[in-house]
């Protein structure tokens, strides 16, 4: 494929809902790519009145190298950081009614999300779509469950108050804060 048919592949193929896309910068990538001799260029081809367009094909170093960052992607849990995290991190920073109400317009959000998810699947299943080729959307609807099961036992904590440190967030919101007034200790097992 030349770079051009590449972009409108994933594009067709919704690939931006599971990988982070830069289509500005991939020309880039592909000279990087042949740079490496992961790619090698096959030839050219033009249609109508477009400019012509160098066709590429993936090399044996190629298909190795995507062969081993395939198996690391698949093998090796990461460390990620998703924004929620970052923000469930830093909720005692919010006021606990402000807290409660971002919390409930997250889930109701994520319940958006999940029927959005699941007729998109049931879509693709019904125009017969296999499986394998949907499992990043089935992951991310499991995550997404899991999520709302979450959120949703965070927003039954703080709506009934028993949220352990709840009384001290309101106290921190309504006296202020001085952190040396506050002492955490921390355990840490021994290696």
């Amino acid at each position: 494929m030349h770079p051009y048919e590449v972009a409108q592949t994933l594009r067709n193929r919704a690939k931006q809902e599971s990988v982070r896309l830069n289509y500005g910068s991939l020309y880039a990538v592909v000279d990087a790519l042949e740079r490496k001799g992961f790619i090698k260029a096959t030839g050219t081809v033009r249609e109508g009145k477009r400019p012509e367009r160098t066709v590429y094909e993936i090399t044996d170093d190629g298909t190795r190298e995507m062969n081993e960052w395939m198996t690391v992607l698949i093998s090796t849990p990461a460390k990620e950081y998703p924004a929620f995290m970052a923000g469930l991190s830093f909720l005692p920073s919010l006021p606990p009614d402000e807290a409660l109400a971002a919390l409930r317009a997250r889930s109701e959000a994520l319940k958006v999300k999940l029927a959005a998810m699941r007729g998109a699947m049931k879509a693709a299943q019904e125009a017969g779509l296999p499986r394998i080729f949907e499992l990043e959307s089935e992951y991310e609807e499991q995550q997404l469950r899991a999520e709302l099961k979450f959120v949703s036992g965070l927003v039954d904590e703080l709506s009934s108050g028993s949220l352990e440190g709840l009384e001290m967030s309101r106290i921190f919101h309504t006296e202020g804060f001085n952190p040396d007034d506050v002492e955490f200790k921390f355990d840490f097992p021994e290696e």
